[in-house]
């Protein structure tokens, strides 16, 4: 059964942060530097920081005893850098964390929330819905949902319209995609129906749509099942075999970095598949585009993004810097994660908002009700310890499949031995 992830609650928490915060330095419980500062560090680039910082600010002025160090890092150097400022004694008290989470739960590099979530009187699943349990390791919290959001489908309304076809729906199955994808392309015309699946969250949306799973309900590795096999393959042959989506090879002559985002921008492909961030590139576009829920298989699923802020094992204070967790995914500090394009937020009552179901910078008609929709299927992806192992195997594996087309069972066999040996 597929399980779903990702999307309440109102205010009052700020105030329990502060009395919190208050109660423990009046008893001389642990400041981070003596001073009620919190290190929290964070990936990204410019948008990141400010918008991080924007959310920082108004935490700051409803509690102005606590102060939040901000430190980014680039994306690229974050895993490494964060594991040596714990190794070395000293990690920040507020990290951000995504698929890998269990990468540092395993190892106690995090602190368990569930007794500051019990304390504070927050409610998971009304804050967040199946994303409350996102970030769990054998039956314990281990962060709070910030962003989230499901992938999408975007589309090129121009193209659609010249071509005749019906606008992607939740009810689209993957042969309505396939056929939409057919009278889509025109290799002579450098037009292609879709941007390919080349990307693990894509092509595993595929194999659970098949009933499949990566990793199944009892921890082992499931790479080479049947429905996996069939979710690689067809996402395959739309690029190697029916060429509804250009080839790796196309898409270097195209030019440095690119690939289905880009050529959606570039208008080359009519459909792609991918998350929010999608939307920045389109900002300024100047042709007609919309978004809808990602088509369906047997059953409907699709992969889902985002990070949530954890407390690491070096914070001098746990209960003030989860307060300050508290506040930056309560209802306030949420909506400003929308107010640039930068993400969903994790917060429902933020999703279900006029401010990001009708944002100023949105093109008229956008259905952003798609992420709302699609949390409804996001199935959940294994979030083991072993995730970056896990990634290089498939990595590993599938390069040349990818770029030249091939058998995916005797690609997945190869990963599947790899993963048996990973997993334990």
């Amino acid at each position: 059964m597929v399980e779903m992830a990702r999307w309440r609650r109102g205010a009052g928490l700020a105030a329990t942060a502060l009395l919190g915060a208050a109660a423990l330095a009046a008893c001389g419980g642990g400041e981070a530097e003596d001073d009620g500062t919190l290190k929290m560090v964070v990936w990204g680039g410019d948008a990141e920081k400010a918008n991080y910082q924007a959310r920082i600010d108004l935490f700051e002025a409803a509690n102005p005893d606590t102060k939040i160090e901000l430190q980014l890092i680039p994306s690229d150097q974050y895993e490494q850098k964060v594991q040596t400022m714990i190794a070395g004694g000293d990690g920040p008290d507020i990290m951000q964390v995504a698929e890998n989470v269990n990468s540092y739960s395993s190892k106690s590099q995090l602190v368990p929330l569930d007794e500051h979530i019990e304390a504070a009187g927050l409610d998971m699943e009304q804050r967040f819905g199946p994303a409350g349990d996102l970030y769990t390791y054998e039956d314990q919290t281990y962060a709070i949902p910030d962003r989230s959001g499901a992938m999408v489908v975007f589309y090129n309304k121009d193209l659609f319209d010249a071509a005749g076809v019906e606008y992607p729906t939740a009810e689209w199955t993957q042969a309505d995609a396939e056929a939409a994808m057919a009278e889509l392309t025109d290799p002579a015309q450098n037009q292609w129906g879709y941007g390919g699946a080349g990307w693990w969250a894509q092509w595993w949306s595929f194999a659970y749509q098949n009933g499949g799973q990566i990793i199944d309900d009892s921890g082992q590795p499931t790479a080479n099942s049947p429905e996996v096999v069939e979710g690689l393959q067809w996402a395959n042959d739309l690029q190697y075999q029916h060429h509804y989506a250009p080839t790796a090879a196309e898409y270097a002559d195209m030019g440095p970095d690119m690939g289905g985002d880009q050529a959606f921008a570039a208008q080359t492909v009519a459909m792609n598949t991918t998350g929010f961030w999608g939307i920045i590139g389109l900002k300024e576009a100047d042709f007609n585009w919309g978004i809808a829920p990602m088509w369906q298989g047997d059953q409907q699923a699709v992969s889902g993004f985002g990070s949530g802020l954890a407390v690491t094992r070096d914070a001098a204070n746990p209960e003030q810097a989860f307060g300050a967790i508290d506040f930056l995914t309560d209802t306030e500090a949420q909506t400003v994660v929308i107010d640039e394009a930068l993400d969903v937020p994790a917060n429902l009552e933020v999703q279900q908002s006029d401010a990001f179901l009708k944002p100023s910078w949105a093109p008229e008609g956008l259905n952003m009700g798609a992420f709302g929709e699609s949390s409804e299927f996001i199935f959940r992806a294994p979030f083991i310890p072993e995730w970056n192992e896990m990634m290089a195997a498939f990595d590993d594996n599938l390069g040349t499949f990818w770029n030249e087309g091939g058998d995916a069972k005797t690609e997945l066999d190869k990963v599947q031995t790899q993963l048996e040996s990973i997993i334990e």
